[in-house]
């Protein structure tokens, strides 16, 4: 089992990285030193344990530091794929943008939600920012990376399609051995995803991590 630590701290300036007088009114409100050299804590040292094929899923309020969790995480997994770096080819038509026969592409599309009739037959700049969303990931998947990292997981989707892409993505790494970091403010997914990795991340520099039991998962 991989073993990740995360952590992160910044020093503050010279003079302090609180510019004006409200602002260092709030911080002294809540406790926070700012003055220069004093190293400010924005995540605790937290250790994270990852097999191969799981689903880790970074979750807390929004402003809380999900986005820096799952940022670190990548840091250290060469090779891993980010779901939100994938570019499409805006003049081709959805299923022309998958290199092996029909069968496989309509696989795919359908493995990442994405399998009505007229979505299919339209250019990518044609299509909606959820189904922009759901082709990314299903070209990702049809390249079968070792590692995927997905921030705002199904945050563009309707929460019926976010259930159903949440339960692929399950299926997905259980098939293909791949390993699914995702981050989300949303915790309506857990049901559907089954994570095997929980992270809480709480407001403050404090992470709490989870390791559900596996049990009646198929």
């Amino acid at each position: 089992m991989a073993r990740y630590m995360v952590e992160q701290s910044f020093e503050a300036a010279p003079g302090g990285s609180v510019r004006s007088g409200r602002a260092a009114a709030v911080a002294e409100m809540f406790g926070l030193g700012m003055e220069a050299g004093r190293r400010v804590r924005v995540l605790e040292p937290c250790e994270i344990r990852i097999e191969p094929g799981q689903v880790a899923y970074v979750t807390g309020a929004s402003g809380a530091g999900k986005s820096v969790v799952l940022r670190l995480l990548r840091e250290q997994w060469p090779g891993a794929v980010e779901l939100g770096g994938q570019s499409l080819p805006e003049d081709e038509a959805v299923v022309d943008c998958f290199g092996e026969d029909l069968e496989q592409a309509l696989y795919w599309l359908s493995l990442a939600g994405l399998s009505e009739a007229f979505a299919l037959l339209r250019r990518c700049r044609e299509l909606s920012d959820g189904q922009r969303y759901r082709l990314r990931l299903a070209l990702v998947l049809a390249r079968r990376p070792k590692a995927v990292f997905i921030d705002e997981f199904c945050a563009a989707l309707d929460r019926v399609t976010a259930g159903v892409v949440a339960h692929n993505v399950r299926k997905a790494a259980d098939r293909f051995g791949t390993t699914f970091v995702v981050a989300t403010s949303h915790d309506d997914l857990l049901e559907d995803l089954c994570p095997d990795v929980v992270v809480v991340k709480h407001l403050g520099s404090g992470c709490d991590v989870y390791y559900p039991a596996r049990a009646g998962r198929d």
